[in-house]
């Protein structure tokens, strides 16, 4: 738990960007705006797959007020025989995604843009345009497009020497799984739906691209500068070191905004025009058109002995990639059985490419998928032997010590105590009425290390400003503060926390993988160190002794001992005062590859009610434990928790995108698109266990993305107990929680 020793690692302290953010002068990449500054729009295709034959764009460029148009022939083509990685994004799909090129793939997707004097002239300019299409059959769903007689999205991928739209297979193996399987006493074999679901951030995509003198410059709503910056160098053959990106604020992104879609379209526009140009997405297209998360179909095999020990599991998940490669199956087969301690597991995640828009990560991407499947199948067994779910789940947990089927042997993890957190706690025994239910479920999230940077200075009135290159879209501000407050033994409300653009600070990875307080701690925690050397050798400068004989202590430079002479203490502030005398600017900075990342785990709980008569569900109470490894700053650590079962709710009972017969997307908007709102929701209650990481000086272990992991099977799981019926689909909808309680009454 927190060392009650901390004055501010440990502590909800005011957030730095709260009181902008509720005031509405925080900065947002559509805020942003520039002398001469003119408007780029898309056109999208019709149709969710037609070859594109001739787009003739003349008479949108000779309309009044039109100042420059681009097609797939302003971006850069890379072949698609050579893989060409950024990343976790292959530029052969980056360049077709942003701009079609050989074919529309999904409807929605970019055939040209246009930049003019307005909004409006460049909507009426894109009427103009001409484009020729061979309409050609489309497939939606991943189960119909691996039929043997599917149309084919794209000739060069093959699977078993075929033409295919299985792009990619992945692969887990852990022991013997048919070995496991003839031992089992019991074995529960079930298939699973879920529908694909967005992000749901409520800022839609926007940026604005200036190009003066061949050198560009981007401020855009974006999980990562250097991403985007790097991206627009590959997509426009711009070098790096002409473009500068600037994070803006950010309205939330949850993973999909690690990618770009309008940022390389706006330079390229930019260029052209020799004027800054500004595009936002409407909500439609940001539905249409950017990456949900996968639909999917999996199947989930287990096996366990009449005492409940799990001897065999199984897994197979299919999930969509939407028109280009690219589907997290990495999440869902590498996290599905991660939390157990199984002896022979046999994962395998299959990447399918339909006629949608490309997916994007989403918060622990594919692992709430695989998650699903398992622990529901858990719930099975478990009902089975007539052993209490998390009984079960404790008895299999893994720990120190276990093979992992994704390949490593977990060192010291807190899955056990979430466990146990969740058995001890007063809602797993509290009453439940009339069509009332509650489920459990567990998970696991990988976490990420990366590169990160920072710098630390020290201000001349002795405050301190620290810059890192990562977007706050999880409260690395307040966490940096509070641990950068510690370090140096100040208040936190004299450390002020920036993020630096791509000029202005090293080279930092995206936010993502629930790496960025784990990374940015680090290079914050060394150059802190390394800054306190600094004030030490400054204070014994001024008392002319040796450096060694001073020590920092509570925010003040102390002489070590009486040997070492009787000085009154140095503040920070008198340190300062005397930089220009005693040597100069303070600061410092580090910059790392940083790793000894853990992974995160958490059981959640969860009561429903079902109404019979209407097939809605309330979502009565939520409670979520988890390792949080360290609560630098336990509110955000809270909020993490509480965001993830809100978005986990909404994807189990009512988010899915529906496509009619012509496949387009048929509720593009947040009207009918159902996301739940605070009435939706009970009060979601937090339980953090904070057992440290160890590899990491403030004991961090990321816990942004583990929340989302749970909530799909503890809510399926809680609907079995209130209906008695077992779902297998998401989302459990009215229309389909009626359907199935008229089948049991049937």
């Amino acid at each position: 738990m927190n060392d009650m020793s901390n004055k501010w690692i440990g502590k909800s302290t005011i957030r730095p960007d709260g009181a902008e953010k509720v005031t509405g002068r925080a900065a947002y990449a559509a805020d942003t705006n520039m002398p001469g500054m003119i408007w780029g729009k898309v056109l999208r295709s019709p149709h969710p797959h037609a070859r594109i034959i001739s787009i003739n764009t003349a008479k949108a460029e000779a309309h009044p007020g039109v100042k420059a148009v681009v097609t797939h022939k302003d971006v850069v083509d890379f072949p698609l025989d050579k893989s060409v990685m950024l990343g976790i994004q292959d530029m052969r799909w980056m360049c077709r995604n942003i701009m079609a090129r050989e074919k529309a793939l999904f409807h929605g997707h970019p055939i040209a843009a246009i930049a003019a004097i307005s909004e409006k002239v460049a909507a009426e300019a894109l009427k103009l345009i001409e484009v020729e299409y061979e309409v050609l059959p489309f497939v939606i769903d991943a189960e119909d497009a691996i039929k043997p007689d599917a149309p084919i999205l794209h000739d060069f991928i093959k699977f078993d020497g075929k033409p295919s739209n299985i792009a990619g297979k992945l692969e887990h193996k852990l022991g013997d799984v048919d070995a496991g399987f003839a031992e089992a006493e019991v074995v529960v074999e079930r298939s699973f739906r879920t529908a694909p679901v967005h992000q749901g951030y409520i800022e839609t995509h926007a940026c604005l691209v200036s190009v003066a003198d061949g050198k560009a410059t981007v401020w855009s709503s974006s999980q990562g500068q250097f991403m985007v910056r790097a991206m627009c160098s590959y997509l426009t053959g711009l070098p790096q070191s002409d473009i500068r990106a600037i994070p803006a604020e950010i309205g939330g992104g949850f993973g999909g905004k690690t990618i770009v879609y309008l940022e390389p379209v706006a330079l390229l526009l930019a260029k052209k025009s020799g004027r800054p140009v500004k595009m936002v997405m409407t909500r439609e297209e940001v539905m249409r058109a950017t990456g949900p998360t996968s639909g999917s179909f999996s199947t989930v095999k287990i096996g366990a002995k009449k005492d409940g020990t799990i001897v065999a599991a199984q897994g197979t998940f299919y999930l969509q990639a939407g028109a280009l490669p690219g589907s997290p199956i990495r999440g869902a087969a590498g996290c599905a059985f991660a939390p157990y301690n199984i002896p022979n597991v046999h994962s395998l995640g299959f990447d399918v490419v339909s006629n949608r828009s490309k997916v994007a990560a989403y918060r622990a991407p594919g692992a709430p998928i695989g998650a699903y499947g398992v622990e529901c199948v858990l719930d099975e067994v478990a009902e089975k032997l007539g052993i209490d779910p998390l009984a079960l789940r404790l008895k299999n947990a893994a720990q120190e010590g276990t093979k992992a089927a994704h390949g490593p042997v977990y060192p010291r993890i807190g899955f056990k105590e979430t466990i146990e957190a969740a058995m001890a706690h007063p809602h797993y025994s509290a009453p439940l009425g009339p069509n009332q239910g509650r489920g459990v479920a567990s998970g696991f999230w990988f976490n990420a290390g990366g590169e990160s940077s920072a710098q630390v200075n020290i201000t001349e009135d002795g405050n301190v400003v620290v810059t890192t290159g990562h977007p706050d879209i999880g409260g690395s501000r307040a966490s940096i503060a509070n641990i950068t407050a510690e370090l140096l033994g100040i208040d936190y409300k004299r450390v002020s926390v920036l993020i630096g653009d791509t000029a202005t600070i090293g080279y930092s990875n995206l936010t993502g993988g629930s790496r960025v307080l784990f990374a940015s701690a680090m290079v914050v925690t060394q150059s802190s160190e390394k800054v306190i050397t600094q004030l030490k050798e400054r204070a014994a400068k001024i008392w002319k002794i040796d450096p060694e004989a001073v020590i920092w202590d509570n925010g003040e430079a102390r002489p070590a001992g009486a040997n070492a002479g009787q000085f009154p203490p140095l503040s920070l502030k008198e340190i300062a005062a005397k930089a220009t005398e005693t040597g100069g600017p303070i600061g410092a900075g580090v910059q790392l590859n940083t790793t000894g990342a853990e992974g995160g785990f958490a059981t959640h709980i969860c009561d429903v009610e079902v109404d019979p008569e209407l097939g809605t569900v309330k979502v009565l109470r939520y409670t979520s434990f988890q390792d949080v490894g360290r609560a630098v700053h336990p509110a955000y650590v809270e909020g993490q928790m509480q965001g993830g079962a809100a978005q986990g709710i909404g994807w189990a009972l009512n988010e899915e995108y529906i496509y009619n017969a012509k496949g387009q997307v048929d509720n593009p908007a947040f009207l009918d698109y159902r996301m739940p709102v605070c009435s939706d929701l009970p009060m979601l209650d937090a339980v953090m266990l904070e057992i440290p990481n160890p590899k990491h000086p403030q004991g961090v272990r990321g816990v942004g993305e583990v929340p989302l992991v749970p909530p799909l099977a503890a809510i399926s799981n809680a609907m079995y107990r209130a209906t008695h019926k077992r779902f297998y689909a998401l989302p459990m909808s009215p229309p389909r929680v009626l359907e199935k309680l008229e089948q049991a009454a049937e």
